[in-house]
């Protein structure tokens, strides 16, 4: 596996490999990688010639009170996770590679779909995620870029960005990966102290239960949310930032009884962490 860190290296690459016909999988990611992003590096690997993953914590995504300068950067063990998943480049760019100029060209999907979940409390983050991920996309001139579910409002926007801006790739996304207990796998759970670590749980069990009251019949959206929220607020150590329920696609107001795809979303804090989950739910 080569490591690049410049934007000109990764081009040189890039062109070699599209004059020999190669396809490219790239897998976007902002670094410490766990067993969540070795995943969709082997699908990308399974289904692409050449995995490029890039390795870059993205401050255009992250507002003032938020946790830039702590997330964590760990480039050495970071390479190991990416060739043993079978990534054949990792490019791990500084800020000014990526953001050259001052004053800068920004990417923006406007609307509902940015506003609501994590979008209200994060005003700038989905315009930091297209920006970099258009920017990534031109780099690696990928034929597939591949994310996790985890982040389902983001997969939403960039949707609609790759179909609104004409971008020749396809987007793969991938089930999300948990640990034996359920939490979803995220970089930010190495904040979490033993208690709230224990307490994070509540967040798959709630939805695993959303998910069985749906396959019993319940298809009032308002009654799936409050039997989230309920539930979640009997972990004391719990700060609920939202609990929404949303269509497929396009994160859509969604009325009873629900007859479609939907989203049912979490984001609550355990300590100073703040934790994302969800589950879709399939009307049969």
């Amino acid at each position: 596996m080569q490591l690049f860190r410049t934007v000109i290296d990764l081009q040189k690459f890039v062109r070699t490999a599209k004059k020999a016909g190669k396809t490219i999988g790239l897998v976007p990611t902002m670094g410490a990688l766990h067993e969540g992003h070795a995943s969709l590096i082997k699908a990308a690997a399974q289904e692409n010639d050449l995995v490029i993953v890039s390795d870059f914590v993205n401050p255009t995504q992250f507002g003032p009170s938020e946790d830039f300068d702590a997330y964590p950067r760990r480039l050495a063990a970071d390479e190991k996770v990416a060739e043993a998943a079978g990534a054949d480049v990792l490019f791990a760019p500084a800020p000014s590679e990526m953001y050259p100029h001052k004053d800068m060209t920004w990417v923006e999907v406007t609307g509902n779909l940015t506003k609501v979940l994590c979008g209200r409390t994060r005003p700038i983050h989905f315009r930091g995620v297209a920006t970099v991920c258009t920017k990534l996309f031109h780099l690696s001139q990928a034929d597939r870029a591949y994310f996790g579910l985890k982040d389902a409002q983001q997969t939403e926007v960039l949707r609609r960005m790759v179909e609104d801006l004409f971008i020749p790739i396809q987007l793969r996304i991938m089930p999300i990966v948990r640990e034996s207990d359920g939490l979803a796998k995220s970089s930010r759970n190495v904040y979490l102290s033993p208690k709230e670590r224990s307490a994070a749980v509540i967040l798959s069990r709630s939805l695993a239960h959303a998910k069985e009251s749906f396959a019993a019949g319940e298809r009032d959206p308002q009654k799936l949310v409050d039997q989230v929220t309920a539930e979640i607020r009997t972990e004391p150590l719990s700060q609920i930032d939202y609990v929404e329920l949303y269509g497929l696609p396009g994160l859509t107001e969604v009325k009873a009884p629900i007859s479609q795809r939907v989203l049912l979303a979490v984001a609550v804090k355990f300590g100073s962490t703040r934790l994302i989950d969800n589950v879709v739910l399939e009307v049969e």
